[in-house]
């Protein structure tokens, strides 16, 4: 595919806005904002996934082998608070805090990043973001040309894909841990002997990698394009960003990525007997689908406990994203500009 040309004019996006506004180069401006984006996504991921632990719980249990037949819910409850009401947060060690931050401010770094960057190969247009939200939709007459349609298209296809890729491979591991639990998880590692990027990737690592892919299109992609494009403007507010974040979550991102999220328990499972074992995607599926069809990978209640685990951190996401931490960009820029003595 040939590139767009030079010649064509981009649009200047928010980042190179603010970094005229604040008086600080744009390449400052736009490392400087992909640091403080992704730690601020880390910290509310960190505080949103611990203080929902016992629906995490419960929704991975819905997605497993352990429940079957009638009142899975009520088994996947039952199983995780069968120890106490405390019971979800004993499988939550340091680990696991330290693997959430780094999952969501990477999540968050790495979007940017390839974002940014493929767009600067390509001659693409960055994601909207922030304020460009709520400003109106370009005229026909402001279209692009076609190569640079093509570009954005191709761009916007592999950013979320390397996103949710790299995601998985900081992340999965910690999460297969607090599936399985620490104990059996160090039993389970040691006989499969796994070592280099396998054990770091963890079991599991490919059903993970394209759960993620798909909540990092929603998050990313999906929401703030279609909200920008096709969301009536005169209804734009914060308020109708953050149901419609939500909404987005719940209603497409979460019908796909629940498949994949059963996918993932069943595999882990699947990687259990035996003391551990490596997994078989083909046997895992064909085996779910002879014992329960289609309801081994999507039922109501399952969509539903994804829904609960996920959607009040990933579906506010949007609206923390583009609405809390632009609030705060201007100020740090201006401290990047004193500590490097921009004038």
């Amino acid at each position: 595919m040939a590139l767009p040309s030079s010649k064509v004019k981009l649009n200047k996006r928010h980042t190179e806005i603010l970094a005229d506004e604040a008086g600080v180069p744009p390449s400052v401006a736009i490392s400087t904002m992909v640091v403080y984006r992704s730690v601020g996504i880390g910290i509310f991921g960190v505080f949103m996934r611990c203080a929902g632990m016992p629906l995490e719980k419960i929704a991975l249990y819905m997605n497993s082998s352990q429940v079957s037949g009638k009142g899975q819910l009520a088994q996947s409850i039952r199983l995780t608070f069968k120890d106490g009401l405390l019971t979800p947060y004993r499988v939550v060690g340091p680990a696991s805090l330290v693997a959430w931050f780094f999952q969501y401010s990477v999540m968050g770094f790495a979007f940017q990043f390839f974002d940014s960057t493929l767009s600067s190969l390509m001659g693409a247009q960055p994601v909207y973001y922030g304020p460009e939200l709520m400003k109106p939709a370009p005229k026909k007459s402001e279209a692009q040309p076609s190569s640079v349609v093509a570009a954005n298209v191709v761009k916007t296809a592999l950013a979320p894909l390397l996103s949710g890729s790299l995601e998985s491979l900081v992340a999965n591991r910690a999460e297969v841990e607090r599936y399985y639990g620490r104990q059996q998880f160090k039993q389970i590692e040691s006989n499969l002997n796994w070592g280099g990027l396998a054990k770091f990737c963890g079991p599991g690592y490919f059903a993970n990698a394209s759960r993620n892919v798909v909540m990092c299109s929603t998050t990313f992609v999906l929401t703030p394009i279609t909200y920008k494009l096709y969301f009536p403007q005169e209804k734009k507010s914060k308020t109708t960003l953050f149901w419609y974040g939500l909404g987005m979550n719940i209603f497409a991102g979460n019908v796909i990525a629940i498949t994949q999220q059963a996918l993932w328990g069943r595999a882990l499972d699947y990687g259990a007997v035996g003391g551990g074992r490596p997994i078989n995607y083909e046997a895992v599926v064909r085996e779910g689908l002879k014992k329960e069809g289609i309801s081994a990978f999507f039922t109501p209640a399952k969509w539903f406990s994804r829904v609960l685990m996920n959607a009040p951190a990933q579906g506010a996401l949007p609206w923390y994203y583009n609405e809390i931490l632009p609030m705060g960009e201007h100020k740090v820029l201006q401290l990047v500009k004193k500590l490097y003595g921009i004038r």
